[in-house]
């Protein structure tokens, strides 16, 4: 980026445009800006859930990982036709998943978002993910987008959830599993 902010109140997005990182301006609720306010907020969400939690040091360390490409990520929707992401942190990502899975007794039913406050602050993450990904999707239907920011919000989601039962079982503090009304009692 050839060109810092020194001055944050510009006043130029008081028309509802914003500037994007080519110097065109577009709409402040256009599918882009979208995608990128989504970006931000899973990247703030991610920072709350390192900031306050008692993360585990390896999943802390992988979620910094993470901040900074999740930081790539904006820039290159910040301009179009840039592409910094590329299948080396999708690799990344799946190799983390597998790392963390390996160490996780199968599921058998579905868990609710909790048990401790880290997996609580990391399923928050995973929701914000998985909307991202959806803007995300959006914005491509209009606008190319390069392959790997979608293949990458795909298996963040999927790591944020294996990292929340990651957390629980740090603390001893379990998986809440959903009780399926649909099941006869007693079985």
């Amino acid at each position: 980026m050839a060109k810092r902010l020194t001055v944050i109140a510009t006043r130029a997005g008081d028309d509802g445009t914003t500037g994007l990182g080519d110097g065109s301006r577009v709409a402040k609720d256009s599918a882009r800006i979208a995608a990128l306010g989504d970006i931000d907020e899973l990247n703030s969400a991610l920072g709350v859930a390192l900031a306050e939690a008692e993360l585990d040091a390896e999943v802390a360390a992988d979620l910094r990982d993470v901040q900074h490409a999740l930081f790539d990520m904006g820039a290159e929707l910040c301009i179009p036709g840039y592409a910094k992401l590329d299948g080396n942190h999708v690799s990344q990502l799946d190799g983390r998943l597998a790392h963390y899975n390996g160490t996780l007794p199968a599921l058998s039913e579905f868990i609710l978002p909790g048990g401790s406050r880290p997996a609580a602050l990391l399923h928050m993450a995973r929701t914000i993910c998985r909307r991202a990904e959806r803007a995300v999707v959006a914005l491509q239907r209009m606008e190319p987008v390069n392959r790997p920011v979608l293949q990458y919000l795909n298996r963040l989601s999927d790591l944020l959830f294996v990292m929340a039962r990651i957390a629980n079982r740090g603390l001893g503090a379990g998986d809440v599993y959903w009780r399926n009304s649909a099941k006869a009692p007693g079985k």
